[in-house]
């Protein structure tokens, strides 16, 4: 079994990782070639770019402008990224198995390193994948990088001896994977919650249940998704009736 997740846009940059261990991601000579096409950008055309405000834009020009292959001062993705569904997995209260489980089962899918295992180092950036940003590949992320993802899926897929992939990822991340040329089938997780009279998909409990759902299956070293639907944390529950073979939906009554 492997889980994808997407990254987050916040970053955690002053506590202390909770491991020394880390790896390199992949991918690193295809995000060098993003990170010249970026520092070709003014702080005015990375806000205009990336819809995002001046401070946030000239932040992140000198990112680009600092960033490197190297991995000094580089921080392992897991430990970095600081949103909604890291907050859910908490990986820093992980004990060290359990990182091991993560790092073997879990990828994260990015925008500008394609796909990162948890331990992979990182430095600071801003390049969400829905980006229109053109490239010689073509006029987007996506097209930037094409195939290059699913195959290095079904790469670990293999490695690994999985039979199914589980989407923790949004939909404008997992638009980075081709479905169709995947060895394995998706199952994808939906987390509802009980507001107005009626159950529905809100953003930041979804999120959060999200990475949850990723930390049950570390802590429990699940092999066998159909464990999965044992998930009861805050509340969350399996629903058979509301799910079919592609599609678990796990809901829960009142909003924590």
């Amino acid at each position: 079994m492997l889980i994808v997740l997407s990254p987050a846009k916040s970053l955690d940059l002053e506590t202390p990782p909770t491991t020394k261990l880390h790896s390199t991601p992949d991918f690193l000579e295809h995000s060098a070639q993003l990170i010249e096409r970026m520092r070709e950008f003014s702080p005015a055309e990375v806000g205009s770019l990336m819809d995002i405000s001046d401070a946030l834009s000239a932040l992140n020009v000198a990112r680009y402008a600092s960033w490197t292959t190297d991995t000094v001062d580089a921080r392992q993705a897991i430990m970095a990224f600081n949103g909604d569904v890291y907050a859910g997995f908490d990986a820093r209260s992980l004990q060290p198995g359990q990182l091991d489980y993560a790092q073997s089962q879990v990828r994260i899918l990015s925008g500008l390193y394609g796909l990162l295992r948890p331990l992979d180092l990182i430095h600071p950036h801003r390049l969400e994948m829905g980006t229109r940003l053109s490239t010689a590949r073509g006029k987007d992320l996506y097209a930037f990088w094409g195939s290059l993802i699913t195959d290095a899926l079904n790469r670990t897929a293999e490695q690994q001896g999985a039979k199914v992939l589980v989407n923790l990822a949004s939909e404008e991340y997992f638009k980075s994977v081709k479905p169709r040329q995947l060895a394995v089938p998706v199952i994808t997780p939906v987390f509802e919650d009980w507001k107005s009279g009626k159950y529905k998909i809100i953003s930041f409990y979804a999120k959060r249940a999200r990475g949850m759902l990723a930390r049950y299956a570390a802590v429990n070293d699940i092999r066998d998704p159909e464990q999965l639907k044992a998930f009861d944390v805050d509340g969350y529950g399996f629903v058979p009736e509301a799910s079919n073979d592609s599609s678990w939906v796990f809901r829960r009554k009142v909003a924590q």
